[in-house]
């Protein structure tokens, strides 16, 4: 082995060592935790924060740069969604229709129309 994979292995084997401990002191306590109710009600929030933060820029920008051009296919099909979702608020497949009505606008303009 050269220096190189020595070092990638001890990397390797300091963070699995650093994952297992802090993962661990949950466990190691006899105490039970609790968050406080303002941490709680935060981490409701984190699901929906961590999507859109992936997903937003993915749906307004190309490149780097924001859409320039209302022929985007992912400008209509993030209204469709919307639509959808706003529609369909109390039923049960929301989540479902939502990306089967985005992806049914977009599919056609994308490959169709080539936007």
């Amino acid at each position: 082995m050269n220096g190189t994979d020595v070092w990638t292995l001890g990397v390797i084997v300091g963070l699995a060592a650093v994952t297992v401990i802090t993962r661990s002191f949950f466990f190691m306590s006899s105490k039970t935790w609790s968050l406080p109710h303002w941490a709680q009600r935060g981490l409701q929030y984190a699901p929906i924060a961590a999507l859109s933060a992936v997903i937003v820029p993915e749906m307004v920008m190309t490149q780097g740069q924001l859409v320039s051009t209302w022929q985007d296919a992912r400008l209509f099909a993030v209204a469709a969604g919307t639509a959808w979702f706003f529609w369909r608020r109390g039923s049960g497949q929301v989540v479902l229709g939502t990306i089967v009505v985005g992806m049914a606008v977009y599919l056609p303009l994308h490959l169709g129309l080539g936007w």
